[in-house]
C-alpha cells in the first residue's frame, strides 16, 4: 500500500510538472499593421498620404533604397507600403497582430505544433516580432513594440487631423479552407466568430474573426476558385473605422478629381465606402456600428 501511494505521488508530481511546462498564450490585442506591395511609391503616397490624409515615416534597406513607408493610423496601427510590385503579384504582403509578449507567443505556438523561428531577434525597427505561415500559406506576423523601437519613437506624433480614420478595425483576405484556418486562428490563437454572412442569407461568404483580447478582427473572404489579380485586390483589404461615413466621404470628394462610388449599407448593416489605391487594393471605410440589423447571423459584441 505504501509503495502504491508513493507511485501515485510521483505520477501526480510528474503530471503537474508537465502541466506547468505547457506555455500559455499571451494576449493578442489587435491588428498592428497590414503590408501591401505597390508599383509606384509616389502614386501610392498620393492615395495614402493625400487622399486618406495619413502621415508617414520610412525605413531604408541596409544596402540602400527604400524598404517600407509606414503610414500611421494611430500609435499602434500602421499601413505598410513596400515598393517592387510586379504585374500579377499578390499585393498583400502580410498581416500583423500585436501581442504583449512575442517570446511567450512563439513558445506557445511551438507547443501547438506551429512552425516558428528557433529564436527571436529584434528587427531593423528594433521591435520584437516573428513571422509564421497560416494553413493556407498567408504570412502572419506577431509584433511586440519595444520602448526604444522605431515606432515608439514616433508615439504621439504624425497623427494629423487630415486622417480620414484613426482606427484600422479589420484586415481581410481570401480563404479557401475555412476549417483549416479555424484550427489556426480559432482553436490555437483564440480568435472568435463575431459575425458571418453573404450576399444570400443561406450562403456564407464572409466570416469576421475577432482577436481574443481586443476589438479588431480578421475577415475571412471565402472563395472556392483562384481569383483574378483584380479580384484579389478587392478581397485582400483593410477597413478603417469611422463614426459617420458622410464626413470622410465628403473629405475624399474634396481631395480627388474622380469621385469614388457613393457610400452604401453592407450586409452587416454598416455604412461603408470602398476606395482603391493606384494598384487597385481596396481600402474600406466602415462605420463602427450597424445602422440596420445585420443579415444572416447575430453580431456579437463584448
Amino acid at each position: 500500500m505504501h509503495k502504491t501511494l508513493k507511485l501515485i505521488t510521483v505520477a501526480c508530481i510528474v503530471s503537474g510538472a508537465i502541466g506547468a511546462q505547457s506555455p500559455e498564450r499571451p494576449a493578442i490585442t489587435g491588428v498592428a499593421h497590414v503590408g501591401f506591395f505597390v508599383s509606384d511609391i509616389s502614386k501610392a503616397d498620393e492615395f495614402y498620404g493625400h487622399e486618406l490624409g495619413f502621415d508617414h515615416f520610412s525605413l531604408e534597406n541596409p544596402t540602400g533604397g527604400l524598404k517600407v513607408n509606414y503610414y500611421k493610423v494611430n500609435d499602434r496601427q500602421y499601413i505598410e507600403i513596400y515598393p517592387g510590385l510586379k504585374d500579377d503579384d499578390d499585393r498583400l504582403s502580410h498581416v500583423a497582430f500585436e501581442t504583449t509578449d512575442a517570446t511567450k507567443l512563439r513558445d506557445y505556438l511551438a507547443s501547438k505544433g506551429v512552425k516558428v523561428p528557433q529564436t527571436l531577434k529584434r528587427g531593423q525597427d528594433k521591435n520584437l516580432s516573428f513571422m509564421v505561415d497560416d494553413p493556407e500559406g498567408r504570412r502572419i506576423e506577431f509584433v511586440q513594440y519595444a520602448p526604444d523601437g522605431l515606432h515608439a519613437s514616433k508615439f504621439g506624433k504624425l497623427m494629423p487631423e487630415t486622417r480620414v480614420s484613426n482606427h484600422m478595425i479589420h484586415a481581410g483576405f481570401i480563404v479557401h479552407d475555412r476549417a483549416a484556418e479555424d484550427r489556426f486562428y480559432k482553436d490555437i490563437l483564440g480568435f472568435e466568430v463575431m459575425w458571418y454572412g453573404g450576399m444570400k442569407d443561406d450562403v456564407v461568404q464572409w466570416v469576421d474573426m475577432r482577436v481574443p483580447d481586443g476589438d479588431d478582427w480578421l475577415e475571412y473572404m471565402l472563395r472556392n476558385e483562384n481569383p483574378s489579380s483584380k479580384t484579389r485586390g478587392v478581397m485582400n483589404h483593410i477597413a478603417l473605422g469611422v463614426k459617420d461615413i458622410q464626413n470622410p466621404y465628403h473629405t475624399i470628394l474634396s481631395r480627388v478629381s474622380t469621385p469614388p462610388e457613393k457610400p452604401k449599407i453592407g450586409r452587416d448593416g454598416k455604412w461603408q465606402l470602398n476606395l482603391y489605391d493606384p494598384d487597385l487594393t481596396r481600402v474600406e471605410l466602415m462605420e463602427f456600428r450597424p445602422a440596420e440589423t445585420p443579415c444572416c447571423s447575430p453580431m456579437k459584441t463584448r
